[in-house]
């Protein structure tokens, strides 16, 4: 029988769901074990499926999901019998020759491993494809091929649809409502997320990344950094014998101009893999702000337009090589090198009013010329060793980053009469320099020992230092022509950061029951100075993370599970720095360098549920943060504006979650994703009018179509409803994206055109409101893009032209 591999995610769990259905109504049941692992890595699958067919006629008969260690047992009466084994993007695994009795039951099928390609069995050909989303109880995996809209773009426009994410204009990453994410590549950090943050994500390619993770109530084993979970962006690599690999020409509008590889070529025990992208953008963007000044029984009233346009061109190259000195024994060394070159040209209109808008006082007209350089290199050592006893391994893992950023900007303003003759007041000329520095060097070391049938043990130990600076000077040209240092806006700021951590994770599984404990404890020590004042500020603690995970396996495929996790954010390099942002001289952001850290004690009961044509997976959370870190605007009485992160006292977010994936027909594809939440923040220790309590939630939905043997066409679509903020309220957000892909050249390629933002829509609006201001804010930091893509794939499966399954079982 023939599997269409776009719809075998939906058609398994189909089947599988009727597995119960038949043997329920069976007697004398015998059982089959075994567990069903990665043949490249020796990992479990979890959530893989297993189905026994009669030898004799090949009908049938039954079948079951494994659990987190990839173990599965199978209930089914005595007889002869053959197995299919299958996980999604993995070849199908056929073992045959199982002949089944009450003398040899329960009847162990030991290891069966399962690999990432398509082949022949005999008869029986199996064609297996990635669904776009991937659900299991406390992982939720998003595979980016199979999002359509996604080519051409950016690690950014990845994020934006992800289940659970958002995005904001600036790049900045939430987690169900929760700005403080831990991003990791490959599971580590990396240079490729940069100095700034998420916002270095903005540079990374898309055609990079295989799949991105999220854990949102992550255990012992994940650094404690993160209230909001963990997102982990898993690049592309393969391992195959040979050469292959797959090669992307990127074009769109407004300029968007790129081009990618991902190669390896495998021989014997050597295996070499690159990836390179390159890309070239204009990015235009503007943003709006009215704000009101309540002084002396008057009000001032300020508009603002600007208009930028950010023109880049980035590269970005990931080569490596894997030595395997025997199956178990494997030695990676690998060299990441990016650099981004950006030109940004902005032109800032201010008006000035005094009682209404209808009495213009002035206008000025303000305009950024940017040249910024960021180059970033990582260097990384992995060891990886498996032993002969089933998940038992070792991991270790050294890298460093290098990374660097230098900005130079010049500014001019010029202010007019209303009628817009000359004012008289002198036009000023300043320059802002910014050089930033960041290196890091990280060890780590896993061990996972498996004791008794279920039971694992995990241990592990990381160490981090960090060291970065940032030297920062703006100055302005004076009447003689020289130039003059602006006061408190020149100085050299230090940063160090030293974490070191050891955790333990103890787990086991009774029947149906399974359930998971474990212990972090991190030593944390930061220091900042800034060293023309000779201010330091040096803070030290300990802190202890638990996590536990319970889950319970229901009959008719159901599955629950109950979580408990510690987390912690501290304030990064951002955060404490207290450099303002001079673009915009009326609307500063700076860091806070007396910025304490917040711990979140975070509880979660999930559900999982396999259905006849896709699954579901729900959950229930509660969050308890101290020291909530929010962004407070403060203006002054000349009208400008002070942004910098505060420690509020406490927030309590509860909030249901609703995935599926679904396929109603062969031919349709449903992925959707609800979030429900309630925030309560109480931030009475700074003003006592810095409280909200609102509720809110977002939607994410995806339907794919096969209009044809190889056609696709994809809708996608998100809504953000409005929330309350302590100082105000954030409006609501939508967009709807399209996207629409055909394979040619005998399906060695596949050509995607997408247009993202159909409506031109994505636009961040919010209110903000304090004892003397009220300030409306409009935000759009990228419009509607048109990307046409072409991806060529290399000695890999072809894709299999889609065609009815109509008479194929």
């Amino acid at each position: 029988m023939s599997i269409r591999r776009s719809l075998a995610a939906g058609i398994l769990i189909f089947l599988i769901s009727g597995a119960n259905m038949v043997s329920a109504q069976r007697g004398g049941k015998l059982k089959v074990v075994g567990k069903i692992i990665d043949s490249q890595s020796n990992s479990p699958l979890g959530y893989a499926s297993i189905r026994l067919f009669k030898t004799a006629d090949s009908s049938f008969v039954s079948g079951a999901i494994t659990d987190e260690t990839g173990g599965f047992i199978v209930d089914i009466a005595a007889g002869n019998y053959y197995a299919l084994s299958e996980f999604i993007g993995y070849k199908a695994q056929v073992t045959p020759g199982i002949t089944l009795n009450a003398s040899n039951s329960p009847m162990d099928l030991g290891l069966i491993k399962v690999s990432a390609s398509a082949r022949t069995l005999d008869e029986v050909t199996v064609q297996a494809e990635k669904s776009s989303m991937e659900l299991s109880l406390d992982k939720k995996v998003f595979n980016v091929g199979k999002d359509l809209a996604n080519a051409g773009g950016t690690a950014v426009d990845i994020l934006t649809n992800v289940p659970s994410v958002a995005v904001d204009v600036e790049g900045n990453v939430s987690l169900r409502g929760s700005g403080n994410v831990r991003i990791l590549i490959d599971g580590k950090p990396s240079g490729l997320v940069s100095i700034k943050g998420a916002s270095g994500l903005q540079q990374l390619q898309g055609s990079m990344i295989e799949r991105v993770e999220i854990i949102t109530n992550p255990s012992a084993r994940y650094e404690a950094e993160g209230m909001g979970g963990v997102i982990n962006i898993v690049l592309k690599k393969e391992r195959k014998e040979g050469i292959n690999g797959s090669f992307d020409i990127i074009t769109g509008h407004p300029t968007n101009y790129g081009a990618a590889a991902n190669v390896n070529y495998r021989r014997k025990n050597l295996n070499f893999f690159i990836n390179y992208t390159m890309s070239y953008r204009n990015t235009p963007g503007k943003n709006f702000v009215y704000q009101e000044l309540y002084r002396n029984d008057s009000t001032f009233i300020m508009e603002r337009d600007m208009k930028s346009n950010l023109k880049g061109m980035a590269n970005s190259a990931r080569g490596g090589i894997d030595f395997y000195f025997n199956p178990k024994n494997i030695l990676t060394g690998a060299y990441t090198w990016r650099t981004s070159k950006g030109k940004r040209f902005s032109t800032l209109n201010y008006r000035d009013y005094i009682g209404s808008t209808n009495n213009l006082t002035s206008y000025t007209v303000r305009t950024q010329d940017e040249t910024e350089t960021e180059p970033n290199s990582e260097y990384s050592i992995t060891y990886k060793k498996t032993f002969d006893r089933k998940g038992q391994e070792f991991t270790a893992d050294v890298r460093y980053l290098d990374n660097w950023e230098n900005s130079d900007q010049y500014y001019n303003e010029n202010v007019f009469d209303p009628d817009g003759s000359p004012s008289g007041i002198p036009p000023l000329l300043q320059r802002a320099v910014n050089y930033e520095t960041e290196k890091q060097l990280l060890f780590q070391a896993d061990y996972v020992h498996p004791f008794a049938k279920d039971g694992k043990f995990e241990a592990g130990a990381r160490s981090s230092s960090r060291d970065m600076t940032n030297d920062y000077a703006v100055t302005q040209r004076a009447e003689d022509g020289g130039w003059i240092m602006l006061p408190n806006l020149t100085n050299d700021f230090l940063y160090e950061e030293n974490i070191n951590a050891v955790y333990g994770i103890v787990g086991n599984k009774t029947g149906k029951f399974s359930y998971q404990a474990g212990l972090r404890a991190e030593w944390t020590g930061v220091t900042t100075e800034l060293k023309q004042t000779s201010e330091v500020n040096k803070r030290r603690y300990a802190n202890l993370f638990p996590s536990v995970h319970v889950t319970y396996d229901f009959a008719k495929q159901n599955a629950f599970q109950l979580s408990f996790s510690r987390r912690v954010r501290r304030p990064q390099y951002n955060d404490l720095s207290p450099f303002a942002t001079y673009s915009d001289n009326r609307n500063y952001w700076s860091g806070n360098p007396d910025l304490n850290p917040e711990f979140t004690n975070a509880f979660e009961l999930g559900h999982i549920k396999y259905m006849s044509k896709g699954s579901l997976t729900s959950s229930l959370y509660y969050r308890h943060t101290n020291g909530k870190i929010t962004s407070i605007r403060n203006v002054q009485e000349d009208g400008s504006s002070y942004t910098r992160p505060e420690n509020l006292g406490t927030e309590d977010a509860y909030g249901a979650e609703f995935t599926s994936s679904f396929n109603p027909y062969t031919w349709w594809k449903i992925d959707n994703s609800v979030n429900f939440f309630r925030a309560i923040t109480d931030g009475a220790n700074v003003d006592q009018t810095f409280q909200s309590d609102t509720y809110s939630w977002f939607v994410r939905m995806m339907s794919r179509f096969t209009l044809w043997k190889t056609t696709d066409v994809q809708f996608r679509g998100n809504y953000e409803a409005p929330q309350q903020t302590p100082q105000g309220r954030r409006k609501a957000l939508a967009t709807l994206d399209l996207a629409a892909t055909r394979d040619i050249l005998k399906n060695n390629a596949t050509l995607t055109l997408s247009v993202i933002d159909v409506f031109n829509s994505r636009r961040f609006r919010s209110v903000t409101e304090g004892f003397n201001f009220y300030a409306r804010n409009s935000s759009q930091g990228r419009l509607r893009q048109v990307n046409l893509t072409l991806n060529y794939r290399l000695h890999q499966a072809k894709k299999k032209p889609k065609e009815s399954l109509e008479g194929e079982f």
